[in-house]
């Protein structure tokens, strides 16, 4: 009996072991792994977190249909970090140039809007900057909302980041980035800028997720251009406010311009889409560009 119950005891003293011997490996694993890894477990959320708000659902119409004509650019893949391969729609510099502008769509994914809008940046720039419009969907595109918010749900940062670094090692080791998005691509821009590290040069988020984690900001490189609306319900002004403090307790520079606008103003199928505000938040991030790049 003493020797059955000596078994029990052994027994359970293994599990027990182990079982503490896997906590202490799993925590040194994660605290070995790369940056880029341990933004994607704080970033998960992002604008994900309001794929089932139903408010959020209805602020966003569906856009008409639309379809590029006499594109400046042309699809491309790369290879993302993870050994798959990511999407681009993609537009050289008229001259071989390492400054970049990474565009990062809104929750419906690479449409042809977003590639009007790299080719019309293209142009502003005066074609001499790479322009590379992300696909972080993976080729899901949609026009439907309750699809787009289950494609915003079920992003996975990961894969995601990904593909950023996939993007970082395409432009190469003397690539000068921007990283600009709207809402969804809003949030990923900024998250791009701090993966970026020394290659990011700047900034411009139209009303996209703010970064909750002031201390992942002194990892942040470059300017920031903010857009935001006073009547945004999610991406609001107390969260803007907050992120203000941030950038200025971690000595980074950045220029807000908060519209007396709804969220998602600047796209023309939005229902508060605001003609006036999206042409001079436009002109401002081709002026930011511009002097980031010294051009």
């Amino acid at each position: 009996m003493f020797n059955s119950y000596n078994t029990q005891i052994n027994s359970t003293m293994k599990k027990i072991i182990l079982l503490i011997a896997s906590i202490v490996i799993g925590a040194t694993a994660f605290a070995q792994q790369p940056n880029c890894c341990k933004v994607a477990a704080a970033s998960n959320s992002g604008m994900s977190v309001f794929s089932s708000d139903a408010a959020f659902r209805k602020a966003h119409k569906s856009p008409k249909a639309y379809t590029l004509v006499d594109a400046k650019g042309a699809m491309i893949q790369f290879d993302a970090a993870d050994g798959k391969k990511a999407n681009a729609y993609m537009i050289k510099a008229s001259s071989s140039s390492n400054k970049y502008v990474f565009l990062i769509h809104e929750w419906w994914g690479l449409n042809d809007y977003i590639k009007k809008d790299a080719d019309k940046l293209y142009a502003d720039l005066g074609g001499k900057v790479n322009i590379m419009a992300l696909d972080l969907y993976d080729g899901k595109v949609t026009s439907n909302r309750d699809s787009a918010a289950a494609y915003m749900g079920a992003a996975n940062a990961a894969r995601i980041i990904s593909i950023l670094n996939g993007a970082f090692t395409f432009a190469g080791t003397k690539a000068e980035i921007i990283s600009m998005g709207w809402c969804f691509g809003g949030g990923w821009a900024l998250q791009s800028s701090i993966l970026a590290g020394d290659k990011s040069k700047g900034t411009v988020m139209y009303y996209g997720m703010t970064e909750k984690d002031p201390a992942k900001l002194t990892s942040l490189k470059g300017d920031v251009l903010g857009i935001f609306g006073t009547k945004d319900k999610w991406i609001n002004p107390e969260m803007v406010e907050t992120f203000k403090k941030d950038l200025t307790a971690a000595h980074k520079n950045y220029t807000f311009r908060i519209f007396d606008a709804d969220h998602a103003f600047a796209n023309p199928s939005n229902p508060q889409y605001n003609k006036a505000y999206t042409k001079e938040a436009w002109g401002m991030s081709v002026a930011f560009i511009k002097k980031a790049f010294l051009l």
